[in-house]
């Protein structure tokens, strides 16, 4: 069954209203580096890996 288009603006208007949209781009080969390690998800690890970095320059700057 298709998507409604009403169910479509609400999508985006929860994701809008909830979430900060980055692109990122990375050399070719990143992504199957990344989903060598295990990772349950290409989302997941990155941002996995900014929240370790955002603690570690908290912690760094105490």
């Amino acid at each position: 069954m298709p998507v409604s288009e009403a169910q479509k603006r609400a999508t985006a208007k929860f994701e809008k209203e909830r979430y900060d949209k980055i692109l990122t781009r990375f050399p070719k080969g990143t992504k199957e580096k990344i989903l060598s390690t295990g990772a349950e998800s290409l989302n997941s690890f990155i941002i996995s890996a900014v929240n370790e970095k955002i603690e570690r320059e908290a912690l760094k700057n105490e």
